[in-house]
């Protein structure tokens, strides 16, 4: 059994992630964390609806030692989609992908495997977000949907993941291991949730930097496989942190293949 506990406050900002996380880790996910890399790579043996799952490129500028320097974001992202649809033209992605994303005249741009091997790119734009760490999610849209015939969109969970039941969790990690620096889709799929709060959800899932934005998936008890939330942040040790769905159900609603 995983039961997952609620705390109110475990998870209030992320600068406080890596204090909150020796506080707040289940002995389930240090255990966990102390086995060998649960994650597995895209193969030919892999469900469909990871290809769903692409890469995000998020030109940017910041400042470092006070000058404005170009930096590129590289993060996940997921094509979702409503039931009964031939294409789909949405992404869900983290907020922090797009901080420093201020120069609209370069554009942001989505690139995933086909189910036939092929690479597919997109451009796109932002629609609407959480503003912050605090609301940690991102939707976009893209210039030209993409047939479903070429990847398969994922459908939204219409309640939240059961915190009874195991997740997957998916993206491109930037670790020199499984994740290739950010070149291959690798994905945890036999993680579970261990604490929900007001804004965020915890698991063991395994993932490292690049995977944000990413997405977390369970499977139904039909096997169909529903998006349940976007990946935020982790250790990079088996704590990795999600935005449940229902924190931008509306927004998705509002925008969805629209």
């Amino acid at each position: 059994m995983h039961a997952a506990r609620y705390i109110p406050d475990c998870y209030a900002g992320a600068g406080k992630f890596f204090l909150i996380a020796a506080l707040c880790l289940l002995p389930s996910a240090a255990v966990r964390a102390a086995e060998p890399d649960p994650r597995q790579n895209l193969s030919a043996h892999s469900p469909s609806w990871l290809y769903a799952i692409g890469k995000l490129h998020v030109p940017g500028n910041r400042f470092e030692n006070g000058r404005k320097v170009h930096h590129r974001e590289d993060c996940s992202a997921t094509l979702v989609t409503s039931p009964n649809r031939g294409r789909a033209n949405t992404l869900v992605t983290a907020w922090h992908c797009l901080e420093f994303y201020r120069d609209l005249s370069k554009p942001i741009s989505f690139t995933a495997l086909g189910t036939t091997g092929e690479t597919i790119s997109r451009e796109v734009y932002r629609l609407a977000d959480g503003g912050g760490m605090h609301g940690d999610w991102a939707i976009l849209r893209l210039y030209q949907p993409i047939a479903l015939e070429q990847i398969t969109a994922m459908r939204i969970h219409p309640q939240g993941a059961d915190p009874e039941r195991p997740i997957t969790m998916a993206g491109y990690s930037r670790d020199g291991g499984k994740g290739q620096n950010g070149e291959q889709l690798s994905y945890d799929a036999n993680c579970h949730i261990t604490l929900q709060a007001r804004e965020s959800t915890s698991s063991d899932c395994m993932a490292y930097k690049g995977a944000s934005g990413g997405a977390v998936v369970q499977i139904s008890e039909t096997g169909e496989a529903l998006y349940a939330g976007v990946i935020s942040r982790g250790d990079s040790q088996g704590v990795s942190i999600y935005v449940p769905v229902a924190r931008f159900r509306s927004a998705l609603n509002q925008h969805l293949d629209q």
